[in-house]
């Protein structure tokens, strides 16, 4: 990661709470007992996941290939994606009338097949792997100006204890 020295992050699938923890399969850590790290690890997560789900919602409504499970074996679904997304941008590039609708969907479903799968205990690998996130997106290498803030603003609005 940018500027980060010691243990090498991998490369992971950002997942909601739906998906079970794995060492490249990163999903919030559990809301009781949150410091000050894991708060804003569940929140840059979170933002990973808005910003996913927003891009596959523009591919949606461009290619409605999307609007359904991929039923193809993995490298085919890859080629898939990656060709989408040329096209997208071969026509955002030759066709700037479909700009505004395309900015306006933000949101779509996707599965891709992973293991969605709550049973067990997540490994200490996936674990492992949540820590070096976490302590990376608070430490001065990692954090942004803004984050504490926004985290907090969330935990009051979404808590109750907000007064306007």
């Amino acid at each position: 990661m940018p500027g980060a020295e010691g243990t090498p992050a991998p490369f992971v699938i950002v997942a909601d709470e739906r998906f079970a923890l794995a060492p490249n399969v990163m999903r919030p850590f559990l809301r009781h007992n949150l410091d000050d790290s894991r708060s804003v690890f569940n929140y840059q997560l979170s933002q990973a996941c808005w910003y996913v789900e927003c891009g596959f919602g523009i591919l949606t409504n461009k290619w409605r290939v999307f609007l359904s499970s991929l039923k193809m074996a993995p490298d085919k679904a890859t080629l898939v994606i990656q060709a989408c997304v040329v096209l997208h941008n071969f026509v955002r590039i030759h066709d700037a009338s479909t700009d505004a609708s395309l900015e306006q969907t933000a949101t779509s479903s996707l599965s891709g097949g992973l293991d969605q799968s709550r049973h067990g205990r997540p490994g200490t690998a996936g674990l492992a792997v949540q820590e070096i996130y976490a302590e990376y997106f608070t430490s001065p290498e990692g954090a942004l100006p803004w984050q504490v803030d926004a985290v907090l603003w969330n935990t009051l609005m979404y808590s109750g204890l907000w007064v306007d």
